[in-house]
């Protein structure tokens, strides 16, 4: 391990003199990627700076120790004995900073909520847990963008899709694919009995154009009028695209800017983001024939997450966790 941080130190330096290069600093992409990189070594060159600094503290104490009697040697001791811990802690941190990282570490994300069991209900809770993410990205400092949206007759959404820009976005989000089940009295309940419905999420890494490539020839694109809930026309021009991907039958619409050429860019940015995660869910898949996908059938048994209105309660179904804070969650605070 040692000969690799030091190599890694090696590297942070040379990245380090980089990012002062003119050259570098007119080209944004690689810029950005030499930053990206930058971001990635600093925490291992600290701890390795500070693992250092605590191995020689303890050589340094331990010499010490045998010239010291009395009250100096009780405290030296203490010394061995922190400088000791803190080497554990650090050799610790290192192990996990230089295990190989999840290539979308970097990447933003696109999500994409969807009302799935339960009718009007379920698309009642795709808004709840859309303004959950608001809220969490909100209080992360991540910036949120709506792609496109397909509101529901009641205020819900049958479809909901978004952009999320930040730091470590990918890291924290991309365990939140999946079927979230919602149990309350629904507001088109006139008995006051309780019913359970879900919605389902899904995180896709956004993909760039040189990630994947699509060929004109390989989509059907058709325009036609935008429309609310109800089908109430909410312009009178051509402006809403959908995209099929001939090769793999993937849909895409877009229908929420007055443009058609923004809507048009919109549906690709999805559709790329859609064909990545394919591929790399087809790669995983090969290398785990159990594997199954986020969201599976959207049905209530598939379900990763709980969220009960009358007990107050938020159950992580994976991990056994189980909250009493359900308006704190659905506020953001996850």
């Amino acid at each position: 391990m040692l000969d690799r941080l030091a190599e890694l130190e090696r590297e942070y330096a040379d990245v380090e003199a980089r990012l002062g290069d003119p050259e570098l600093i007119a080209d944004q992409g690689r810029y950005q990627e030499v930053a990206r990189r930058y971001s990635e070594l600093k925490p291992i060159v600290e701890a390795t700076q500070a693992l250092r600094q605590r191995r020689g503290d303890l050589e340094t104490a331990k010499e010490m120790l045998t010239e010291l009697d009395g009250a100096d040697r009780e405290e030296m001791r203490a010394e061995v004995t922190s400088a000791e811990a803190d080497i554990e802690r650090l050799e610790a941190e290192l192990r996990l900073l230089l295990l190989p990282k999840d290539p979308n570490d970097a990447k933003d994300v696109i999500v994409e909520i969807r009302g799935a069991e339960g009718g009007e209900e379920a698309n009642l809770f795709a808004r709840d847990l859309f303004e959950m993410y608001q809220g969490y990205a909100g209080r992360m400092g991540w910036k949120l963008e709506v792609l496109g949206s397909d509101p529901s007759d009641m205020g819900g959404y049958n479809e909901i899709t978004f952009m999320l820009k930040g730091a470590d976005v990918w890291s924290r989000m991309k365990h939140e694919g999946g079927v979230h089940r919602v149990q309350r009295v629904p507001v088109t309940e006139s008995q006051g009995r309780i019913h359970t419905s879900s919605a389902t999420v899904t995180v896709m890494p956004e993909a760039e154009e040189v990630e994947v490539e699509i060929a004109d020839k390989d989509l059907k694109i058709d325009v036609y009028r935008s429309s609310g809930p109800g089908g109430q026309h909410v312009n009178t021009t051509d402006s809403a695209v959908r995209i099929t991907h001939l090769p793999t039958g993937i849909v895409v619409s877009m229908q929420d800017e007055k443009s058609q050429s923004q809507n048009r860019a919109k549906a690709l940015q999805v559709l790329r983001a859609r064909l990545l995660k394919a591929e790399q869910d087809r790669i995983a898949a090969e290398a785990s024939a159990e594997r199954k996908g986020q969201i599976g059938g959207g049905g209530r048994a598939e379900k990763i997450r709980t969220y009960n209105f009358k007990e107050n309660r938020v159950t992580d179904h994976r991990i056994g966790l189980t909250l009493y804070k359900l308006e704190e969650v659905l506020a953001g605070e996850l």
